[in-house]
């Protein structure tokens, strides 16, 4: 048999588990995410899982890594900031594809190069020009992206650039012909910039289980769980860090196929920053092709098929009062529920509160606090003077959002170092709700309730208390988190039907089903294909959200580590794509760097795109950390018909590598 150790770091819980390849599940423990820290949480999850099963450390062949982090960051708009390179674009180019709302503000620099589409130069690359904006703007960036138009044609301009800023600055760089061998130069950029915001942040997620790992003398492989369900090395991971967003989603699709043997449903994996909808069909997770969109932004990575939105545990609870009645907003972003604040600050907590319960009137800064609690990784880099001040203030411990914000500008400076990672916001969340209601007590359940109070006293725009009492808002919560829920399921359940549009489970026949209307018309809408719940809260929901929905609900024994045993099933998987194209009749053009020279033949051509891709996925096959890999190679002609002749125009030769991890050991 061979043990693995399987471990989730999502937004709250730190999930792991020992796992038999034989039995399965020997051992599983859960640890709150500390992510200031993040060897924390891992190391009171592995060494809880260790000291349960009586397991010993060296008997550990594999550890496998999943996890929400990369994906939380973007969707909560987190992570380093960054510089673009963008070679031979116009300026047009960096408003297409979302490019110019991911940087957020941070850095492009656009030079002159870049190449056409048959892989030769349209202009020289424009060195002094990268040379003076580089040295300028390194010492207030985090690392780079570099894209040139048609790298994934010739790489040459991307490389040569990525060579001089590493040398110059030694920061971490990202080359868009790395990522993706498509097209689209603007979408590879905007994966190209996620990427580079995300290293500082997986970087230090993998030097915390590796530490782990020393501390117990655990000789063994690490890989990470790629969005797409697949493994990787955790020196891979490093470098790709874009390739973990949907990691944790993905190994819960991998882990939830596991525990249930359904060949098809609905899988919804509620985490305490966003819930992850996805679908099994044939016993294997859908794929996106059109690669994964996480926080408005659709990227180049082939992940799972997979919506995500902002809602958990942990989403922050906000009264809407646009209309004539009160509102509730969920998400997207995570905060610290107030009971788990109260457990890390109690005097702090429960005095601000008991201040705030006293005052007449109600405040919209009532039971927020502002943490020192920022992500492992976080940069201070880029800050302003005023967040600069700001940041020195909120590092002197937790304190009340009014204590801290003293205008309007502190207020945006504030969302702007939440937004780096470098404090955490504590507000009311479901998790308070729950603890209010006693489903789910197990932080303070005092702190909660005294939240709920100062939430139910805030006031819509008729003046009116927007909830009777802590009771009634804290059901007000759980049910609008359940319905959002079902509302999400649904509208992918329709899309994937083919009935493309946004919000389609808002339509006044759907919101009647849910509604449970029978009137003249008995209105019903209902899923053919059953739901899996995931997560840790998952009990909790997802029986009201299978009801709303009509449908069988299963909640699987061992759902809250689902993740986990997801990481360790896995296998590694990759693929290497070569581009083959022909500039003129009778001149045939491999486009890879290992492509010596144009060749006369078609044949010529496919053979030589076919050896290199298969070399290139075996190579990166062991780089992921495969023992050993199979290899299949498939070709996408594109053929024209001129005058009843075939025309070659272009094509793909791909070769996908895959097999199990290699691990340190095996005993019978």
């Amino acid at each position: 048999m061979t043990i693995s150790l399987g471990i989730d770091t999502g937004g709250t819980y730190t999930d792991a588990v020992l796992f038999d390849d034989a039995t399965g599940v020997i051992a599983k423990a859960k640890a709150l995410t500390t992510r200031h820290d993040l060897a924390l949480g891992i190391a009171a999850a592995v060494g809880t899982v260790l000291a349960n099963a009586q397991v010993r450390a060296a008997d550990i062949a594999l550890v496998s890594l999943s996890t929400t982090l990369a994906t939380n960051a973007l969707v909560e708009g987190r992570g380093g900031r960054v510089a673009l390179v963008f070679i031979g674009f116009d300026a047009g180019d960096a408003e297409r594809a979302g490019l110019m709302q991911a940087l957020h503000g941070d850095p492009l620099i656009r030079i002159t190069g870049g190449h056409d589409p048959h892989g030769d130069s349209l202009a020289l690359l424009d060195m002094a020009a990268l040379k003076r904006e580089v040295v300028a703007i390194a010492p207030t960036v985090t690392g780079f992206a570099v894209t040139a138009q048609f790298a994934t044609r010739n790489p040459a301009h991307e490389i040569a650039a990525r060579d001089f800023i590493v040398a110059a600055t030694g920061l971490p760089v990202t080359c868009g012909h790395e990522l993706s061998a498509k097209l689209d130069g603007p979408r590879r950029a905007l994966t190209s910039v996620l990427n580079a915001r995300l290293i500082g942040l997986i970087s230090g997620l993998i030097a915390a289980a590796q530490g782990i790992m020393a501390k117990h003398q655990i000789d063994a492989p690490l890989m990470v769980v790629r969005g797409d369900g697949a493994l990787m090395s955790a020196a891979v991971a490093k470098n790709r860090p874009i390739e973990t967003i949907l990691s944790g989603p993905a190994a819960s699709l991998i882990g939830a196929s596991y525990l249930t043997h359904l060949p098809d449903a609905i899988i919804s994996d509620i985490g305490g920053t966003t819930t992850d909808v996805a679908m099994l069909e044939h016993g294997v997770p859908r794929l996106d092709e059109r690669g994964a969109t996480v926080g408005g932004f659709r990227t180049m990575v082939e992940a799972v098929a997979m919506t995500t939105v902002g809602l958990g545990g942990d989403s922050e609870v906000l009264i809407a009062n646009s209309g004539m009645t009160a509102g509730l907003n969920l998400g997207p972003r995570r905060v610290v529920p107030i009971c788990l604040a109260a457990v890390q600050y109690p005097d702090v907590v429960h005095r601000a509160l008991d201040i705030q319960l006293t005052h007449e009137l109600a405040h919209d800064y009532d039971a927020r606090f502002v943490l020192p609690l920022g992500d492992a990784g976080a940069s201070e880099i880029g800050l302003s003077d005023g967040e600069s001040e700001l940041l020195a203030r909120a590092k002197k411990g937790a304190a009340t959002v009014s204590s801290l914000v003293r205008s309007h500008a502190d207020s945006s400076r504030l969302a702007r170092l939440v937004t780096r990672g470098l404090v955490m916001m504590a507000a009311f969340t479901p998790t308070d709700a729950s603890h209010v209601l006693g489903d789910y007590v197990a932080f303070d359940q005092l702190a909660a309730q005294k939240a709920a109070t100062l939430m139910a006293r805030q006031r819509s725009a008729m003046g009116k208390a927007v909830a009777d009492g802590p009771v009634e808002f804290s059901r007000w919560v759980v049910n609008t988190l359940e319905r959002q829920s079902a509302e999400t399921l649904l509208d992918v359940a329709l899309t994937r039907d083919g009935f493309e549009g946004s919000s389609l489970s808002r339509h006044a026949l759907v919101a009647a089903s849910l509604d449970g209307h029978k009137g003249v018309v008995d209105v019903s809408v209902a899923l053919t294909m059953p739901v899996i719940g995931l997560g840790a809260s998952a009990a909790l929901y997802y029986p009201a959200v299978a009801s709303l929905l009509r449908v069988q609900g299963f909640v699987p024994a061992d759902a809250d580590v689902a993740n986990a045993i997801g990481a360790v099933v896995g296998r590694v998987r990759v693929h290497a794509d070569v581009y083959v194209s022909q500039p003129e009749r009778g001149r045939f053009r491999v486009h890879h760097p290992d492509s010596l020279s144009d060749v006369n033949t078609m044949a010529e051509a496919l053979d030589a795109a076919e050896s290199i891709a298969r070399s290139e996925a075996l190579r990166n096959a062991t780089q992921a950390g495969a023992a050993a890999a199979e290899v299949s190679v498939s070709h996408v002609l594109n053929i024209a018909h001129v005058e009843g002749e075939e025309l070659f125009v272009d094509g793909t030769v791909t070769a996908v590598a895959s097999g199990r991890p290699a691990v340190a050991r095996s005993f019978y």
